[in-house]
């Protein structure tokens, strides 16, 4: 029987050689799929509350005296899908704007008045809003009416008065 010793950090042996199998963590194993999508989500949790204000750069009466609206973005009128109404934004109100004498522009010395920031859920705009220590105010979506079904064999119906006799 040989016994040797290594100093070495190195395996030389080659992995797919072992009959053993690795050793995992229960938790890993039994974590669900959002357990394990989290786990890989390139976020930052911290479980204290956390007031970003005074590093931010905003002036502090841009931020104190503010309200920050939360809403859902209205359909583009332009267009018949409803595909980018589906998250939540963020607005700041309006605060003074004066006209620029020379070129006829629109001037304003908030550098708050034109952000805009989406997020997915109204809670998520809520927890930025006080991470920021901003006043907030939920703006609710009016109830949407239920879509009528309209179909091309409708027009066609013996029951309906679509069809005008020639006779």
């Amino acid at each position: 029987m040989r016994a040797s010793l290594s100093t070495s950090s190195i395996a030389f042996k080659d992995p797919k050689s072992q009959k053993e199998a690795p050793i995992l963590d229960a938790s890993v194993i039994l974590a669900g799929e959002e357990e394990r999508a989290r786990e890989h989500l390139p976020t930052i949790t911290v479980p204290t509350k956390v007031d970003l204000s005074p590093i931010t750069g905003v002036p502090e009466e841009h931020v104190k005296e503010r309200r920050v609206r939360i809403f859902i973005p209205a359909k583009n009128a332009m267009q018949s899908g409803t595909d980018n109404i589906h998250h939540w934004s963020i607005e700041f109100d309006n605060r003074e704007r004066w006209e620029n004498p020379l070129m006829g522009w629109s001037s304003t010395g908030d550098p708050l008045s034109n952000m805009r920031v989406d997020f997915t859920t109204a809670d998520e705009a809520i927890a930025h809003c006080e991470k920021n220590g901003w006043r907030w105010f939920v703006d609710k979506p009016e109830i949407q009416k239920k879509q009528r079904v309209k179909n091309y064999g409708i027009n066609f119906s013996w029951n309906k008065r679509t069809r005008v006799s020639t006779k």
